[in-house]
Parts: C-alpha cells; sequence; structure tokens
C-alpha cells in the first residue's frame, strides 16, 4: 500500500494550548484528512496525519513554522501554487507575525480544508505518476 503523510506543526504552550488561527487549521486538517482516507482508501493509498508541536523557543527563532503543513515531503504551498505571508496573531502567539498562505489574490490566516484536499490529491496523483506505465491491450481490427 502506498502512503501519503500530511503532517502539521504549530505552536504549543506548557498548557497544550495554541491560537485560534491554528486551533482553526487543527479543525481542516483533521477533517481533510478524513476526507483523503476514505477518498484514497479505494486506490490503496493510506493518509496518515502527524502532528508537530513546537516550542517557545523554536517558534521565537522562526514563527513561521507554526501551522506549516507538508503533504508527502513538499510543503503545502508548494502544491497548491501559494505564497507564504505574516500577519500579526494573537493568542498564545501574542502578537508575533504568523504564518498566512496567499493565493488567488487571497490571503488565508487559518488554511482551508479545500486546499488541504487539493494538496493531498496532487500528491496521490504523484504517487501514481511514479509507477511502471499500464500496459494497454489494442484490438487489432483486420
Amino acid at each position: 500500500m502506498k502512503t501519503i503523510t500530511i503532517r502539521w506543526k504549530r505552536l504549543v504552550d506548557r498548557e497544550d494550548r495554541t491560537c485560534p488561527r491554528c486551533g482553526i487549521t487543527g479543525e481542516t486538517v483533521q477533517s481533510a484528512v478524513g476526507k483523503l482516507k476514505k477518498s484514497l482508501a479505494e486506490l490503496g493509498i493510506e493518509v496518515i496525519l502527524k502532528t508537530e508541536a513546537l516550542n517557545f523557543p523554536m517558534f521565537s527563532h522562526d514563527p513561521l513554522q507554526s501551522n506549516r503543513i507538508w503533504v508527502g515531503e513538499k510543503p503545502l504551498e508548494d502544491w497548491i501554487g501559494a505564497d507564504v505571508g505574516q500577519s500579526p496573531c494573537c493568542g498564545v502567539c501574542a502578537d508575533s507575525e504568523c504564518r498566512t498562505l496567499i493565493i488567488g489574490g487571497n490571503t488565508f490566516e487559518e488554511i482551508p480544508e479545500r486546499l488541504i484536499i487539493q494538496a493531498g490529491l496532487l500528491a496521490a496523483a504523484e504517487l501514481f505518476a511514479d509507477g511502471p506505465p499500464q500496459e494497454t491491450h489494442q484490438e487489432n481490427n483486420h
């Protein structure tokens, strides 16, 4: 069975809390992974979700690592042609400049489910492209 791992990283404080944008993204990541698991199981592809917590020292060093998603070995933005931006956050992040995604003139602080699903489907298609070409059978009508 082929596998796609979706990895999501976010800042978590000592009480296991995160900011609102990461909280919402966490819900959409779980929902998207659930839908991808159902859809891709028929094709023999297992979808695995791994979540990673950033602590404050790691976050302070690079706030744009929080709320980051990888699909397979590529960042989400690479799959969907998005740019990474930043905007002031809140909650446990205080007023840090946290990660956003910019695509089609829209800026997203919370990552929409449809973008995660789109990246997952592109990753699945790439898994099939890696295999040997399927044999084709043509009939001769002589």
